[in-house]
């Protein structure tokens, strides 16, 4: 089996190549392998320099033309991942690649379609500033208000889905604000979802931190958006078809192991 990791990168010069290493360096288990997308949103720090120098082959670089935001080099590497599952990974250093291996334990384990690395699952408070941390426990409250969701964290950067639905999604957003774009329309395309405890080493916005307050207004926006829209939405076929089919490609697969 086969994990697609997207890397999205914008002036992260001085950690790009260790997030690199580091992902590389995860032993996901016998019978896996891992594929590696970084999309570059147009850095001007000399991060585009260094991506450069990597050559991997399991390794695919993408640089956008322009600054077009988070969401938009997510949306632009999920139509290029060809693994059975997919995550996404921050540039910097706060989360941790070796986590990788209990998200996927957990997904195969119980048959999950979504496992979300979680922050705050069994008491944790890791961020450095309240405001941070109070306004993810409100988005994640009212996520789980509106899409009858059982979230703790809606804003994680670890969100493992299966690589089939997470393309099944039309997804719009171009900034942070996918992160709730994807949750909201996660909830209504399966219930198969959980979450594990994960580490988190946040930054500071001395130490380059760029999520600002204007993007969790945007996120409050895109939740109500979200649930007011036709089915959230989704495409019109039904999520149990989708599910449906994803269970018996499961099934397949373990029947040819």
């Amino acid at each position: 089996m086969k994990l697609s990791v997207i890397i999205c990168v914008y002036n992260e010069r001085d950690t790009i190549l260790e997030i690199v290493q580091r992902v590389q360096a995860v032993d996901l288990g016998p019978g896996w392998e891992k594929e590696v997308i970084v999309v570059d949103n147009c850095s001007t720090d000399g991060t585009r320099e260094r991506l450069a120098t990597l050559t991997a082959p399991n390794l695919r670089v993408v640089l956008q033309p322009r600054n077009g935001g988070k969401g938009t080099s997510i949306r632009t590497a999920i139509p290029l991942c060809r693994g059975d599952f997919t995550i996404t990974q921050d540039a910097d250093l706060e989360y941790d690649p070796a986590e990788y291996p209990r998200l996927l334990h957990k997904a195969l384990s119980e048959n999950l379609d979504v496992v979300y690395g979680s922050r705050v699952l069994g008491g944790q408070r890791n961020h450095h500033y309240a405001i941070n941390y109070w306004a993810v426990r409100a988005l994640t409250m009212l996520t789980n208000l509106l899409f009858g969701a059982h979230f703790t964290d809606v804003a994680t950067n670890y969100k493992l889905v299966r690589t089939s639905i997470l393309q099944s999604l039309r997804l719009t957003c171009s900034g942070f604000d996918l992160d709730f774009e994807l949750s909201d329309k996660l909830a209504l395309a399966t219930k198969r979802i959980a979450e594990v405890p994960i580490s988190f080493r946040p930054r500071t916005y001395e130490q380059g931190k760029k999520i600002r307050f204007t993007d969790g207004a945007r996120a409050f926006w895109v939740v109500v958006r979200d649930r007011l829209r036709p089915n959230g939405g989704l495409p019109l076929a039904a999520p149990q078809q989708r599910e449906g089919h994803e269970h018996a490609a499961d099934r397949e697969r373990r029947a040819s192991e």
